[in-house]
């Protein structure tokens, strides 16, 4: 990996993990009115190769935008690489593949299908749930928006608050060859871009980077084992705004810590979620954490669906991992974790913002005649997420498949 950057005259910094890469450039993009027009515009510039994986693709005005760049992308030669998650992107049209197919994209899916009961999909666990975008080697998008119409404002009052950032810098060769090796076939052409040495791309800022991503064999706990290490090391602020929170008791345990020590720990939570479940589960955790001087906000505007994370003035991360069983443990999850003050700041005031404009703080509860009763539930959550993530490995372990759509024969073209 990169050289470490240099001390600044009179300044120690911490140890630093050899994984930093520095000389990166971050740009945060608020929601789909933010993200969705870069990403467009630079598939529509793209020269040579477009690698874009996604939880979600719908057949929808955002996915029909998206369509129509990967078109036009592949028909003027770009080696173009979609890959979508089968249980994510269910039943998309068969014209909406076969025009893409047939200009020369190379579409997969993860798990597609899968086996199913009275109509619905049993292999719901361990999906694809990475949202990254890499153009031409030089360019890339991670986060937590997906492809679909419920991601900009004009969708209504169920249209989702969340982010992603532009990259640019060494960092986007370490995103490009995991994308590779995500999409590409199994064969020489693979492995000779793998083993291809990562191209040497110019600083583009100041920001150091690790690309860190989650799977179910080598990186199991490297999220969460990130998060926690930002946690034990803050001094200052904490600032989490994460969809869907449910996380084990070691995560659980530095939040509640760093509050104890003077740190100012805010949850930006869902208060208008997108399914009740979500804030059911996370309420259980409430009266544990504020009992440790944790300041939980709900956002009320709408579903909120962003994960991302800032601590102190410095460290910050933006990718598509929840805190929750299903990203911690189970999904292939992709984050960004960025030291930059610059970025931190930005990130920050946004935050405030939101908490300022959009949320309902929650106060602890007043003692009474069932506070007992309290204590003892939160004391039972609080041991449930303790075996968490440990009983993730008893769950079923179907092996996933990665299928490519195959183009239609050419008397069937004009049925489809």
């Amino acid at each position: 990996m990169s050289a470490r950057p240099q001390t600044r005259p009179g300044r120690r910094r911490p140890p630093r993990s050899s994984r930093w890469v520095a000389g990166n450039q971050f740009e945060l993009l608020e929601n789909g009115e933010e993200f969705f027009p870069r990403v467009f515009d630079a598939i529509r510039a793209a020269r040579s190769e477009v690698l874009l994986e996604t939880f979600i693709l719908f057949d929808d005005k955002i996915g029909r935008a998206l369509h129509a760049a990967l078109l036009a992308a592949a028909e003027r030669g770009v080696d173009v690489h979609v890959l979508v998650d089968g249980f994510g992107s269910p039943d998309l049209p068969p014209p909406f593949l076969a025009s893409l197919v047939q200009a020369g994209v190379h579409f997969r899916v993860f798990d597609p299908g899968g086996r199913r009961l009275f109509g619905r999909r049993l292999n719901v666990l361990r999906r694809m749930h990475r949202k990254i975008v890499v153009v031409d080697g030089e360019l890339a998008f991670i986060g937590g928006i997906n492809y679909s119409a419920d991601h900009v404002a004009d969708f209504g009052p169920e249209a989702k608050q969340d982010w992603a950032v532009q990259v640019r810098g060494p960092v986007v060769a370490h995103i490009q060859r995991f994308a590779r090796c995500a999409v590409l076939p199994r064969g020489e052409e693979r492995r000779r871009k793998l083993r291809a040495p990562l191209p040497e791309l110019p600083a583009a800022g100041p920001a150091d980077a690790i690309f860190v991503t989650r799977d179910n064999d080598l990186h199991t706990t490297a999220i969460e084992r990130h998060y926690r290490i930002a946690l034990r090391a803050a001094r200052k602020r904490v600032v989490i705004a994460n969809a869907y929170f449910f996380p084990g008791w070691r995560l659980v345990r530095e939040l509640r810590r760093a509050a104890r020590r003077g740190v100012d720990v805010r949850l930006i939570l869902q208060g208008e979620p997108d399914m009740p479940i979500v804030k059911t589960a996370a309420s259980l955790l409430y009266d544990h954490l504020l009992r440790a001087g944790v300041h939980i906000y709900e956002y009320c505007e709408r579903p909120l669906h962003g994960k991302v994370a800032l601590v102190d003035d410095e460290w910050s991360t933006v990718g598509s991992s929840n805190l929750d069983p299903l990203s911690l443990s189970l999904n292939l999850e992709a984050n960004v974790i960025i030291r930059d003050r610059e970025f931190n700041a930005l990130l920050h005031r946004r935050l405030e913002r939101l908490m300022a404009d959009s949320c309902t703080q929650v106060e602890p509860q007043p003692k009474g005649a069932f506070e007992g009763l309290r204590l003892l539930r939160g004391y039972c959550v609080y041991h449930l997420v303790r075996w968490f993530p440990s009983w993730a490995g008893w769950l079923p372990r179907h092996a996933p498949t990665i299928s490519l759509v195959q183009p239609e024969p050419e008397h069937a073209g004009s049925t489809r």
